[in-house]
């Protein structure tokens, strides 16, 4: 056996290698066409000027004493929202791995609905809790909707699935044995947390933090809609010097600081995940989670659910409720046409969604497959993992840039899609690809690797190697990533609200159309257009957590 791998060795290295930059070179050509370009063109346009560059423009921009407070609020809100994430979702993390009770995956996917749901929707649905005529309004007489505690609730809301997936993944296959061998050595159940568990889950909870962080730095919808004019993220501040002001080196040098920043997360965040995989031993989850035993367990059971109940599903209910006041009318009133908010009526939007959706999931499960398949390999250089990180980034860098970029740089042959439906597809599919990539990435990874060499020995091919092993076995992996890409693409609003046309119109988008005109009729319709968004949303989570064999993933 030893004789037969040397000789097959160089070949393999080479066979391997080519593979590998075969499989790399499809998505390294997407992000660069449809991501690097229109980013850069935006840039470009707002720097340069006569063919000079104009860099003392980012001092000016940064100096501006509006667009500190744009910057100080954008930070403030997001490690403050981080913070209550944090604190309101880690009992549900322990909760959710440590006890076993009725009912629970299916609350788990209850959990995670809010997080697939788009951040329009999200915004909505707090519009109709404390905004006016909401929950509060008609009770108490609170209205909270241009103050800075609804955005942080609803934050809290859309990122609480990231630290219950994520540390409660890692909670549920740590080793209990050992937090119990520390007790039995005499220390309290306080000091044996503290100092077996806690490090252990720390590299988990900062991932979970980062990307709670980087969600919450560069949101867009939620504040779009409740933060009303005086409460700006560097997002919304992008968009408004885009659209509204047409400034575009202000929202170049925004987009630059967005990018450091973004960047600056990535990086930390990619050596947290790397820390949190090479450091632990792992044990199968199944064994780890009990009955609740105790009244302390109980209690904590209870308190989770009540707070799942109130943070979570509560605003969901109202924007239910909302949307039937007086029965179905508004329901009905999607179907006209006014020709002033729309050129078709609103209810089309709903196909025009599900058709692009569907094309956005064909494209990232291509792009995100081949890249996880070059990724998964273990010869893989650190030039290679280096783009596992880049694949992340449009998930922070502005997608109000990278929409107002397509309409810039793919503005002439052969690349004219200004004009072309394909162009919201492919915006969306940018958002899908790295959750294709995370889903599927941990799966090819387990593959045993000598089932591929032997493949190999016997004179497969590599698409045939990933035919007849890699594919079997990651093939629910694979529906579970199409699902995902699905769910995130009908929610993409950034780059859509600049690319959609009027004639076809998103869901998000309509949403957002409809909040921005005054009266009863618009503000109804927009609440039944997120109900149907968010029936279909969750639909599409619950099956794919019908398909899920792995419980302790992120997602």
């Amino acid at each position: 056996m030893d004789v037969t791998r040397t000789e097959v060795a160089p070949g393999k290295g080479r066979s391997g290698s080519a593979a590998r930059l075969g499989l790399l070179a499809v998505p390294v050509a997407f992000f660069g066409v449809f991501f690097a370009w229109p980013v850069a063109a935006i840039v470009t346009r707002g720097l340069k000027a006569d063919g000079a560059w104009r860099f003392g423009r980012i001092a000016d921009v940064v100096g501006q004493s509006d667009i500190r407070h744009v910057l100080w609020f954008t930070t403030w809100q997001a490690l403050a929202s981080t913070a209550l994430t944090l604190l309101a979702a880690l009992p549900a993390a322990y909760v959710f791995a440590r006890l076993d009770f009725p009912g629970r995956q299916v609350l788990r996917a209850v959990v995670t609905v809010p997080f697939v749901l788009p951040t329009v929707v999200v915004g909505t649905a707090f519009l109709a809790l404390v905004g006016r005529g909401g929950l509060l309004d008609e009770l108490w007489g609170v209205r909270l909707d241009t103050t800075v505690w609804a955005i942080l609730l609803a934050h809290v809301f859309f990122n609480y699935a990231v630290v219950v997936r994520t540390v409660g993944g890692l909670w549920a296959q740590l080793d209990p044995r050992q937090e119990e061998a520390a007790r039995m050595l005499g220390a309290s159940p306080a000091a044996a947390w503290r100092k077996v568990t806690l490090p252990a889950l720390a590299p988990a909870v900062a991932a979970a933090a980062l990307m709670v962080f980087l969600f919450t730095f560069t949101s867009f919808g939620v504040v779009q809609i409740l933060g009303g004019p005086t409460f700006a993220t560097l997002e919304v501040e992008i968009y408004r010097e885009t659209s509204e002001i047409f400034d575009l080196s202000t929202a170049a040098v925004l987009t630059l600081v967005q990018f450091a920043a973004v960047g600056a997360i990535l990086a930390v965040h990619a050596w947290t995940v790397r820390r949190r995989e090479s450091a632990l031993r792992l044990v199968d989850p199944s064994v780890t989670a009990r009955r609740p035993r105790g009244a302390g367990q109980w209690a904590l059971l209870g308190g989770v659910l009540a707070t799942i109940a109130v943070l979570l599903v509560l605003p969901l209910a109202v924007l239910v409720r909302r949307s039937l006041d007086g029965g179905f009318g508004y329901y009905r009133a999607l179907g006209d046409a006014d020709g002033g908010t729309f050129l078709v009526a609103p209810i089309e939007s709903v196909a025009n969604s599900l058709e692009y959706a569907v094309a956005a999931t064909a494209v990232a499960v291509v792009i995100g497959g081949l890249a996880a398949a070059a990724l998964a390999r273990r010869d893989a250089g650190r030039l290679v993992r280096g783009f596992d990180a880049l694949l992340m980034l449009p998930l922070g860098v502005s997608a109000v840039t990278v929409g107002f970029g397509f309409l810039i740089a793919l503005d002439r042959p052969p690349l004219d899609l200004r004009q072309s439906w394909i162009l919201v597809p492919l915006a969306q599919a940018l958002v899908g690809v790295p959750f294709v990539v995370r889903t599927m990435l941990p799966v090819l990874r387990a593959v045993d690797e000598r089932l591929r060499e032997a493949a190999a020995v016997l004179g497969a091919s590599p698409w045939r190697v990933w035919r007849e092993v890699d594919l079997p076995m990651v093939r629910r992996a694979l529906l579970i990533a199409a699902g995902f890409a699905f769910a995130v693409s009908l929610g993409e609003f950034g780059a859509t609200v600049f690319i959609a046309r009027p004639d076809n119109p998103t869901l998000p988008v309509a949403v957002a159309r409809l909040l921005s005109r005054p009266g009863d009729l618009n503000y109804g319709q927009a609440m039944a257009l997120s109900t149907i968004l968010m029936v279909v949303c969750a639909v599409a989570l619950l099956v794919l957590e019908r398909l899920r064999t792995d419980r302790t993933g992120e997602f």
